[in-house]
């Protein structure tokens, strides 16, 4: 009989990982609600968390379960009507959890299977009904004024497009090796160094918003040559922020990356994506962007190009930037040398850009400034944000200051500074 996918790795590292998610990822205050986003087939990690969030003190855990199979019948079968239009109730019980001052963790896992016969331009519009009907929602998730967590567990599906020359079976106990060692869950003390990985962000960071470059030059061999302009006073993030209490959280599990916020109207060149981006349950290979004042005036995409066009052509606001990245290509994860087709885990391993939404906290002071001010300020806005990866091992990054003064940031796809 085929052991079941949490027969494939190690209890200890299980529950270490189910602890990060509550203690270092979304930080678990006492008497707090927490709400644990989960499909069902991921009960049994699920309920870790469940666990070791009533034992950090909440109140309450919401357990808000979904489930693939019925997400696949309501994308194929559902009336337009219900297609283009996300409930109230659905509304209403977000922004009551909000008011109450509640966390999020959500649980998500790779099926490359159950969406592949669905339409990528229903699944762009509920997904655009979706966004619009919560937007106040995830206005709070991008100004932190919520603390939420990302984190990612295996499937069979998708350990076997990771790690096609092996079983089954195999593949998924690999996959969740790279995942427990990614997360850093597999150390004796996994806290603690989740502390020490903080103290180098913010080093890093540090060193980037006291410098306040105008512009990041990205080249290598692949063809990527990219200017990304930055807005005045912009602000580097990474490793941990806080909410609006000031209580500190890891929004990533795993994290290795610094990011900022470009000027919308400031990023020209062309790059070249470096790994498949999966958007809406398909995947996307080949992918190459041109930009000119901030704008992508051309793209191209060797599959799943339909895909990336209604990506694209969201709103007025998917065509410019949201975020870039800077990320080490020496990381655990990239060290694994696996191409994990999730955007989590693959844009932690390079250097990466944002298309879409602009997050205030990237601004000093933004969090605070009303939505024409961040405009003026260079902050592009859009219904979705999503995240693709250009890095390679042989990515060069350059600071550069209005007079010509220059900084090499970046030399062989690894941090200079």
């Amino acid at each position: 009989m085929m052991k079941g996918i949490y027969e494939h790795v190690r209890k200890e590292h299980l529950q270490n990982y189910a602890e990060l998610a509550v203690r270092i990822g979304v930080n678990v205050q006492k008497d707090q609600l927490v709400v644990v986003h989960s499909d069902l087939e991921n009960v049994t990690f699920a309920r870790l968390i469940q666990t070791a969030a009533y034992e950090a003190g909440a109140s309450t855990v919401v357990m808000d379960w979904t489930d693939e199979q019925s997400t696949q019948a309501f994308y194929t079968y559902a009336a337009d009507e219900s297609i283009d239009r996300f409930p109230d109730w659905q509304h209403a019980r977000f922004k009551e959890w909000d008011e109450v001052g509640a966390s999020y963790i959500h649980i998500i896992s790779e099926n490359f299977d159950v969406f592949k016969n669905v339409s990528p331009e229903r699944i762009s519009r509920f997904q655009k009904a979706f966004r619009a009907k919560l937007e106040d929602h995830y206005a709070r998730i991008r100004s932190h004024q919520v603390r939420w967590c990302l984190l990612a567990v295996p499937s069979f599906s998708w350990a076997k497009k990771v790690f096609p020359q092996v079983s089954r079976e195999e593949a998924v106990q690999s996959l969740w090796q790279s995942i427990i060692s990614g997360t850093r869950a597999d150390g004796t003390d996994p806290i603690r160094d989740w502390e020490e990985h903080d103290r180098a962000f913010e080093s890093r960071k540090t060193f980037l918003n006291d410098h306040q470059f105008d512009a990041l030059h990205f080249t290598n061999s692949q063809g990527t040559d990219f200017v990304v302009g930055l807005p005045k006073d912009h602000v580097f993030l990474g490793g941990r922020v806080k909410d609006k209490k000031g209580i500190p959280f890891f929004p990533n599990i795993p994290t290795e990356e610094l990011f900022t916020a470009p000027h919308k109207g400031k990023v020209n060149g062309k790059l070249i994506v470096t790994k498949p981006l999966v958007y809406g349950g398909k995947i996307i290979h080949g992918v190459s962007l041109h930009f000119q004042d901030g704008r992508i005036t051309a793209y191209d995409a060797a599959s799943g190009k339909e895909t990336l066009q209604h990506l694209i052509e969201t709103d007025e606001g998917s065509c410019y930037l949201g975020e870039i990245a800077l990320v080490s290509n020496h990381s655990p994860l990239s060290r694994a040398d696996v191409l994990f087709y999730n955007t989590l885990f693959d844009e932690n391993t390079a250097c990466h850009i944002g298309i879409g939404n602009a997050s205030p906290s990237n601004l000093r002071h933004g969090s605070s400034l009303s939505g024409q001010a961040l405009m003026e300020a260079g902050l592009n806005t859009s219904l979705l944000l999503v995240n693709v990866v250009f890095g390679t091992e042989d990515m060069n990054v350059t600071g550069m200051k209005e007079g010509g003064m220059e900084f090499l940031l970046m030399k062989d796809g690894d941090f200079h500074f």
